[in-house]
């Protein structure tokens, strides 16, 4: 792999330098890195490419850590586009090679996308100084040629920033607590130990996430005692869920309870085990698509 791209890195740089190039990278002056967002849910750095567009680099919360890269074209691809990224030595550090780091294809009017291995690859490059550079032909015109560059110049200390933010990723995802099933010790509104962590982490996320339209709650109990005391019931553990969201600071329109009593088991009441499965609130979280 590795000798097929730098035959095709040798072979490229001949042919982009006799055909038109248009090639677009922030000089000195222009070069800019911003953290666009810095929360425990998602760290997005961004750097504007003059006439072109931008670059992002994105991770969120998850349970392994995950990095994005998109470059967002004002003007995105007419056609299935092949590209070869490369690591170029700027304008001012004369003599140093340039090397491959990958191959991609750019899809019919989406942002070009790389790899997460690829992507990291590209963080690398930036900090030595280097100008990670995608290489393809105008899908317009097969004869004229576009170089895009990220500048290094004014990115380690977003960069920095960037890492720092990294490291106070949440260690779970939205979907990871999108749907949640917490259950009740038997006869009260007291929640098992880990159905008390379950809720804390949902908590966390709900504190950082704007975009979370809607909080759904329903309780439901086990076949004990009477229809009617059981529904109470459920209604007083999903109220007690709602009232505990409402403590941390979530507002109250975001939130929709519902008390389902003994219907709907989900196991039958012939054991303690299967009982308690019974008592649960499940909780689910919506976002727009």
């Amino acid at each position: 792999m590795w000798r097929k791209l730098l035959l095709l890195s040798s072979l490229l740089m001949p042919a982009m330098a006799s055909a038109e190039l248009r090639h677009y990278v922030a000089n000195l002056d222009e070069s800019q890195w911003r953290l666009s967002a810095a929360s425990p849910i998602m760290c997005r750095l961004e750097h504007d490419i003059p006439a072109y567009g931008k670059a992002v680099f994105t991770s969120q919360a998850s349970k392994e850590l995950n990095l994005a890269f998109s470059l967002d074209m004002w003007s995105k691809p007419d056609a299935a586009t092949k590209a070869t990224l490369m690591s170029r030595a700027p304008a001012w550090r004369p003599g140093v090679n340039s090397h491959p780091i990958t191959e991609l294809r750019y899809q019919k009017y989406f942002s070009g996308e790389v790899p997460k291995k690829a992507a990291w690859s590209m963080l690398t490059e930036l900090e030595r100084g280097m100008e990670p550079t995608f290489y393809y032909a105008d899908w317009y015109n097969n004869e004229s040629k576009v170089a895009v560059g990220l500048s290094s110049a004014n990115f380690k200390r977003k960069y920095n920033e960037f890492k720092a933010c990294l490291a106070n990723l949440l260690p779970y995802s939205f979907e990871d607590i999108s749907f949640t099933v917490l259950n009740f010790e038997s006869g009260g509104s007291e929640l098992s130990r880990f159905s008390k962590q379950q809720l804390s982490r949902i908590q966390e996320y709900l504190s950082y996430d704007p975009e979370v339209q809607l909080v759904l709650i329903d309780a439901y109990t086990d076949s004990y005692g009477g229809r009617t005391v059981n529904k109470k019931v459920s209604d007083q553990r999903a109220d007690s869920i709602k009232s505990y969201f409402l403590e941390k600071g979530i507002p109250d329109d975001r939130i929709m309870t519902m008390g389902h009593g003994e219907s709907r088991h989900v196991a039958s009441n012939d054991s303690v085990d299967e009982r308690a499965r019974n008592r649960r609130v499940v909780i689910r979280i919506s976002k727009p698509m």
